[in-house]
């Protein structure tokens, strides 16, 4: 029975690990860290007989120590994501680059035979829309303003020089029916984006996969995606989002969406890891039929009653297009 710690678990992705670990509990001695709030407290009390839990402050070490005993396998899902992390640079320090570090000194202290699995992200490779097609072996160049590639960069190299065996699967866009919820982000994006999701379901399966993998992954980085079948054009996957929600078609006005430095593109390479641990299952359109079954069709109705409003108040968090608004040359530049 293999021994697991895994943080993050309330996360999109993580949520997804614990649950695929916890349908064979027979294989599995799960230990989970995470922070103690109210969320999460009530977020694993259904899993109360499956795991160990133990809360704690990842930044901290002392709240580690006893999490990372006798392990065989480390994943590590905890980060703080976009817009938090570049909201609060500061917090993404703190727990993306400390948090990492404190994990592996004191998995490498207590159980230096475990493997050692990290989450990465496709924003390492910064602002492709250029050149769309990506490999490992580009190279990493984080976006303008862009805190979390930073941290998620500074934090890769801290798993690399590790004393650990150890595993990177740099995810790209990851999509669920549980965040499409709009936001200043979704402005971020240039409309013409090449745009390669992996749901959370498949991108589970991959990281439970690969603890029947070790020795194939191992000293290893890997771009992780849903393939072919997942590729769309971002404004292509706007309007078949907002159709879905009952909001037409968003006809935003001009210069909302940024125009260079995000990121997203297609993985020329992402077929490696689904060759080795067979995680693919989802289509993009499985996604929008997911979400589609999500909304209860008096929510539909509702939705497309007050468009007008909802739409002016979605309008109002472009940032790209304040940016020109008030004749800000910095954010102007960032953004075009």
């Amino acid at each position: 029975m293999k021994k697991i710690l895994l943080t993050g678990a309330s996360g999109t992705v993580g949520k997804e690990v614990l649950k695929q670990l916890c349908e064979t509990p027979d294989r599995f001695e799960l230990t989970v860290f995470d922070k103690k709030s109210k969320n999460t407290k009530s977020f694993y009390k259904k899993f109360r007989n499956n795991i160990n839990l133990i809360f704690g402050n990842i930044s901290e070490k002392n709240d580690l120590h006893e999490a990372c005993k006798n392990k065989d396998v480390v994943i590590h899902l905890a980060a703080i994501i976009p817009p938090l992390a570049d909201q609060y640079p500061e917090l993404a320090d703190a727990v993306n680059i400390r948090g990492t570090k404190n994990l592996i000194d004191c998995t490498e202290e207590h159980s230096p035979s475990a493997f050692f699995l990290y989450s990465s992200s496709i924003s390492v490779y910064g602002d492709r829309n250029s050149n769309p097609w990506i490999r490992t072996s580009d190279p990493l160049n984080p976006s303008d303003r862009d805190e979390y590639a930073r941290t998620k960069i500074k934090a890769e190299k801290l798993v690399i020089r590790s004393q650990l065996n150890w595993s990177i699967f740099r995810l790209t866009a990851i999509m669920g029916i549980s965040n499409h919820k709009p936001s200043a982000l979704m402005f971020h994006m240039p409309l013409d984006s090449n745009l390669e999701i992996a749901t959370p379901e498949d991108t589970g399966r991959a990281f439970v996969q690969a603890l029947d993998h070790q020795v194939e992954i191992n000293k290893k980085i890997f771009n992780l995606s849903g393939g072919e079948k997942c590729r769309i054009l971002y404004g292509d996957f706007l309007s078949r989002s907002f159709e879905i929600f009952g909001l037409g078609q968003p006809d935003f006005k001009l210069k909302s969406f940024a125009e260079r430095n995000f990121h997203c593109g297609y993985y020329e390479d992402g077929d490696i890891l689904n060759d080795i641990l067979d995680f693919r299952r989802e289509s993009i359109e499985d996604y929008f039929i997911k979400v589609e079954g999500s909304i209860p069709p008096f929510r539909k109705l509702l939705t497309s009653i007050f468009r007008k409003t909802i739409m002016h108040n979605i309008q109002k968090k472009s940032e790209p297009l304040a940016a020109i608004k008030n004749f800000n040359k910095s954010d102007i530049k960032h953004y075009f």
